[in-house]
């Protein structure tokens, strides 16, 4: 009986067999038959995707082409515009030659040079006109705070300076981040809001104030500003083993001592600060001296002092935010330190490191204007080492030519220092 069952099992093995054997044979026969289609399909599809690249190519060639025809069309326009514009000049300088020549004729030397003395009066306003008319409203605004600040600067010979508090003097508390900030009314003389003025702390980068102060007052005249400083690789060592900020001048690169000084404070550049300091006194030690010198001769020698030109920490380098006013208000008093601490953006001169030049920027100043100050137009520079957190110095003057000095130090960022500097601002702008 095993046999048997045996048997029977094998029979229906090879039956199955026999049966996957023809399945698999029909789909081979399929697939053959079906081949020829799917290749043809694959062709179809690859003649239309021919097809349709071509003409969605001549679609963008006669979009190109509309394009070109209108650029070519604005071309026209414009040297049709240049030459008409020119032919007006030509007419008008001919026509103002014929009407010289007429007067010449006709009225003799005296008439032409009264004509003369006219085109030159309708050029002269052509000028104002056109230099209002390009943007010239900022310089403008800046040249009339430097008029009241010349005046102040004169009156401020007659005194030493100082601030007093008073009994309306606003103690600070935890209604701001920093733990020390004087505001002070330098018209009035007089502390409008202080916490911890008095109290010693780390200046950081605002020690590059006084270092712009003493330079600018050593520069002679104004073109001296274009005089060419070569950056040696002593400068630039000595920014990387103290971890400064640079605004990037590169060892051999010439710059001109008004890239030295943008670049000192915009970017709180070290290399820029250095460079100041060898340019204006031979050595970092003796411009230092003259630092000091100058804490001295504002009457902050006893509570200040100062052992670097750019911030770096030193237990001997310290002052007082109330000494760092005095120090912003000297510097107030200058021309060229005015217009460097009120720049947002400046571009340096061309060399051949820099062909176009390094871009440098106040984020300080460009920060605090989204802020409501009420209505200042601010002047600043920032600080930080871990010593002193993040700190600023500022200087803001109202529609009317008044003008407030801010300092805080120990802000936990400088989002917090801005706070405070546009808190203290605007607290007072509407007292």
């Amino acid at each position: 009986m095993t046999g048997y069952y045996d048997d029977e099992e094998m029979r229906r093995r090879r039956a199955r067999r026999r049966e996957e054997m023809r399945r698999r044979k029909r789909r081979q026969e399929l697939f053959r038959r079906l081949l020829p289609f799917g290749i043809a399909a694959v062709l179809v599809i690859i003649v239309i995707a021919v097809v349709t690249g071509r003409g969605r190519k001549e679609e963008k060639t006669d979009e190109n082409m509309a394009v070109k025809d209108q650029i070519e069309e604005e071309n026209r326009a414009g040297t049709a515009d240049m030459t008409e514009e020119e032919n007006r000049a030509e007419t008008a300088d001919q026509t103002e030659e014929a009407n010289r020549t007429d007067v010449d004729d006709q009225k003799g030397e005296e008439a032409r040079e009264e004509n003369d003395k006219r085109v030159n009066t309708e050029k002269k306003k052509l000028a104002a006109w056109t230099s209002a008319e390009t943007g010239r409203a900022v310089v403008m605004l800046r040249e009339r705070y430097d008029a009241l600040e010349q005046e102040k600067a004169d009156a401020a010979i007659k005194r030493s300076f100082q601030y007093a508090a008073a009994e309306d003097t606003k103690r600070l508390g935890e209604e701001i981040f920093s733990s020390n900030a004087i505001l002070v009314d330098v018209d009035n003389e007089k502390i409008l809001a202080g916490k911890g003025e008095k109290s010693q702390v780390v200046p950081a980068s605002m020690t590059k104030v006084l270092t712009l102060l003493v330079a600018a007052e050593h520069i002679e005249n104004l073109s001296a500003l274009n005089d060419k400083f070569e950056i040696t690789t002593e400068i630039t060592d000595y920014c990387f083993r103290n971890d400064c900020s640079v605004a990037g001048y590169a060892v051999g690169e010439a710059v001109t001592v008004r890239d030295l000084l943008y670049g000192a404070i915009l970017p709180s550049g070290g290399d820029g600060a250095l460079g100041l300091a060898i340019y204006t006194a031979g050595s970092h030690e003796a411009f230092v001296e003259l630092m000091n010198e100058k804490l001295t001769e504002l009457g902050l020698s006893g509570s200040a002092h100062f052992t670097n030109c750019i911030g770096i920490y030193d237990v001997n380098h310290y002052c007082t935010v109330y000494d760092m006013a005095i120090i912003m208000e000297a510097a107030m008093q200058n021309e060229i330190c005015r217009e460097v601490l009120s720049t947002r953006i400046y571009t340096t001169s061309q060399t051949e490191q820099h062909p176009e030049g390094i871009e440098l920027s106040n984020w300080f100043i460009r920060r605090i204007e989204d802020k409501d100050t009420g209505g200042m137009t601010i002047y600043g520079k920032t600080g930080y080492v871990n010593q002193s957190g993040s700190c600023a110095v500022s200087c803001g003057i109202n529609e009317e030519g008044r003008t407030y000095i801010c300092v805080t130090t120990n802000a936990v960022n400088r989002w917090r220092c801005i706070e405070d500097h546009a808190y203290l601002y605007k607290l007072f702008s509407e007292s």
